[in-house]
């Protein structure tokens, strides 16, 4: 059977999923932690305790680390060095880095025309605040975040330059977006292999201006439109990702996106449809690594 390892996060409900699916499934389920990883680049061989990431047949990443943050990308080039020295990592590291950063991710989908809330990106006080202006209500997003957290929602009015400048001090480069009607939910649009899975909804609690589940936020099941898979499957087609989710909101001029995700939804994808998103996911890496 083949040796394949999770890359994810001890006591993580998807990283141990996927772990344990994969033992089930190959009688081989190590979960690696990246920052007990050691890479030799002499020998190239990297190390995870007593194990040689070298003599695996695969990596599976699942997640990076805890919160999103810069150090991540420098786990990936760990990750890129033995992808690109032969061992398959699925997904890729060089996909993944594209999408981890907010900005790089917006940056490639707007390069392809994707539709995207109207975003400003500044390191000036003055032109956050113009932004604010002209959207009237703006999320101010951090570079790296996931489930809506350090997000802030900031109107114009006299509190606003404060807002901003208290934003600006953990987040030198600003990302900001015109907070748009999400008519109570957005969308997890899910491929696997670039194919079209399934879709779930994040529903928001009444009290919060966010879907997100860290926030209250439940899911549940969703029959997006046609034009809503298309536009997610265009989004996904610019990162080559193997398992991925596009946050998209559908809007009355037709579906906007949000983001890419660099690792998908499990639990939004068994919450909502009752798939085993692990098991389809294993049994795709098994299949590409076939002869």
């Amino acid at each position: 059977m083949k040796k394949i390892a999770v890359v994810g996060k001890k006591n993580g409900w998807s990283s141990e999923k996927l772990a344990e699916t994969v033992l089930e499934m190959t009688g081989h389920g190590l979960l690696i932690e990246m920052d007990k990883v050691s890479l030799d680049l002499k020998t190239g061989k990297a190390w995870y305790r007593d194990t040689d990431l070298t003599t695996l047949d695969a990596l599976m990443i699942k997640k990076i680390g805890g919160r999103y943050s810069p150090k991540h990308l420098d786990r990936l080039e760990i990750l890129r060095y033995l992808h690109e020295r032969g061992l398959p990592v699925f997904s890729s590291p060089n996909s993944i880095m594209r999408v981890l950063d907010r900005l790089s991710c917006t940056v490639s989908l707007r390069l392809a025309d994707i539709p995207m809330p109207p975003t400003t990106i500044t390191e000036d006080i003055d032109e956050a605040l113009d932004a604010v202006e002209r959207y009237g209500e703006a999320v101010f997003k951090p570079l790296y975040t996931s489930k809506a957290r350090g997000m802030k929602v900031i109107e114009r009015g006299n509190e606003a330059r404060r807002n901003i400048i208290n934003f600006k001090l953990d987040n030198p480069l600003m990302y900001i977006q015109q907070k748009i009607d999400l008519n109570g939910r957005d969308l997890g649009v899910v491929f696997l292999g670039g194919e079209y899975l399934t879709t779930y909804a994040r529903k928001k609690e009444s009290n919060s201006w966010t879907t997100s589940t860290y926030y209250g936020g439940k899911y549940e099941t969703y029959e997006p439109k046609q034009s809503t898979i298309d536009i997610a499957q265009k989004a996904n087609d610019l990162f080559k990702l193997d398992f991925t989710s596009v946050d998209v909101v559908e809007t009355d001029n037709g579906p906007v996106v949000f983001e890419v995700s660099a690792f998908g939804g499990f639990r939004g994808i068994q919450e909502s449809s009752g798939m085993d998103a692990a098991r389809l996911y294993v049994e795709y890496v098994l299949k590409r690594l076939e002869p």
